[in-house]
């Protein structure tokens, strides 16, 4: 197959495990060049994923503290919303993968049509639901902030909530070249849109001083061109996994309910955990401007450093969905501790160098002290923590849901991220005034429950559930 991953034989080499049952050890449907063609295109788009998040507040920054803090504020509640979709489109990701699997590629392809119907009329619902709520949703979850962060919060959210069909297209459409390997033309895709986005934002920000708006605008204008890119993408009909050539989309029941079988419990794993954090995100602006800003800069730079877990836990929804839509179980088991140990050796040995730029990256922010200081340790504790305990807790759960384990999932996070994540915010963040560095300890009090959990399901197999 010109466009997907190539499949290797499926007998590979096996030995008796200890419950007598054969134990597969290599190699199979996915050999180390095969990996490789999926993994490092998508590690180079979250890079650029992340750099392009950067470069937005770096250069918002140069606005002001107001800027910077009202642009955080809406990029938290732009995760809430975004994760809807982005839960259909991994649902659709599974359900394709595990029928390529199976070598059924027409049950594939209907799937591919109901998850690019069901994205874009979640993502135009969304949009509509910003629009006509904007300054109402923002007063509601920070109306203590002062009212310049609160002024750009209200333009930069007007202007980016008009691109979310286009970024749910994007990431339907983008899921499903994954689903069937291909994730080089994604990669290609981000760079096309983040070309634009930063290209935009030197221009409108530094050359015509449009402030927020000139960050808003290129990540509207790049949002457009990525989905109408990936649509002409998987609208090839030559591909393994294309939707109808007359955009005859129609409604599927059977595979829509599939799809949400997967996306609902993950859609609302995500969603309680952005809710979550929104509410955290709450507390924090009550610590004050200082504090807004350094949380913002100290999530930007956790997300780089997490950078190699994210793209190889996206990987593993290809591997584990193809291999159990194969049958073969054992294969599945093996590449899912595979791609866990590459994904700690990467991020031991990204961490550890951000670690020691620390600093240096920080100047980049134009951050006042106090800021600095906060952004400092924050970005400390969870490069170290992130390295240990962040593997178990977000980019395991991705071999669960590829097995269709999406509601065992949903049911730990969100016991886990309300009981410790929010609880020991306000415990510690709150009442014993450890302020920015409280929250940010009580997420990693969550991250050690969530890895139990989800360690315990992996060994036990219940996790593993086929399609018919």
């Amino acid at each position: 197959m010109k466009h997907s991953v190539r499949f290797l034989p499926s007998h590979g080499q096996k030995k008796v495990s200890g419950h007598g049952q054969p134990a597969f050890t290599g190699p199979g449907m996915f050999d180390n060049a095969s990996l490789k063609r999926l993994i490092i295109p998508l590690v180079i788009e979250q890079i650029l994923a992340v750099t392009v998040g950067m470069a937005d507040i770096i250069m918002v920054s140069q606005v002001g503290q107001h800027a910077t803090s009202g642009v955080s504020l809406v990029d938290t509640i732009s995760t809430l919303l975004i994760q809807v979709f982005s839960a259909l489109a991994t649902g659709g990701a599974v359900i394709s993968a595990q029928y390529l699997g199976k070598n059924r590629g027409s049950d594939a392809c209907r799937a591919a049509n109901q998850l690019v119907l069901s994205v874009t009329a979640v993502g135009i619902f969304i949009m509509a639901l910003a629009l006509i709520g904007n300054a109402w949703i923002l007063h509601t979850i920070y109306g203590n902030v002062e009212t310049n962060v609160m002024e750009a919060a209200e333009l930069y959210f007007y202007i980016t909530a008009c691109s979310y069909p286009f970024l749910a297209v994007y990431n339907g459409c983008a899921a499903l070249c994954r689903s069937m390997g291909d994730s080089k033309v994604s990669m290609k895709t981000s760079v096309l849109m983040n070309v634009i986005n930063v290209a935009g934002n030197a221009l409108l920000v530094m050359v015509f001083h449009m402030g927020v708006a000139g960050v808003a605008i290129p990540t509207l204008v790049s949002r457009v061109v990525a989905a109408l890119v990936m649509i002409v993408v998987v609208h090839n009909q030559k591909r393994p996994i294309h939707i109808d050539a007359h955009f005859r989309l129609g409604f599927d029941w059977k595979l829509i309910r599939e799809i949400l079988a997967i996306g609902i419990p993950t859609g609302l794993d995500g969603s309680l955990f952005q809710v979550g954090k929104l509410l955290v995100a709450s507390l924090v602006s009550t610590f004050g401007t200082a504090a807004i800003a350094a949380n913002a800069v100290g999530n930007t730079i956790a997300s780089f450093e997490v950078i190699p877990g994210s793209a190889i836990g996206l990987a593993m929804i290809t591997v584990v969905g193809q291999t159990l839509g194969a049958n073969e179980t054992e294969q599945a088991k093996y590449y899912t501790k595979k791609l866990m140990a590459i994904i700690y050796i990467s991020m031991a040995i990204l961490n550890v160098i951000l670690v020691f730029l620390c600093n240096p990256i920080l100047t980049l922010y134009n951050l006042e002290p106090d800021a600095f200081a906060m952004a400092h340790f924050v970005v400390l504790l969870h490069g170290i923590c992130g390295a240990l305990i962040w593997p178990l807790s977000f980019a395991l759960p991705n071999g669960l849901r590829a097995g269709g384990d999406a509601r065992f999932i949903m049911v730990v996070s969100i016991a886990s991220m309300w009981t410790f994540r929010i609880g020991f915010s306000y415990l510690l963040g709150q009442f014993f005034q450890l302020g920015l560095a409280g929250v940010w300890i009580a997420m990693i009090i969550d991250w050690i429950c969530r890895s139990f959990f989800f360690v315990r399901r992996f060994f036990s197999g219940k996790w593993i559930h086929k399609i018919n």
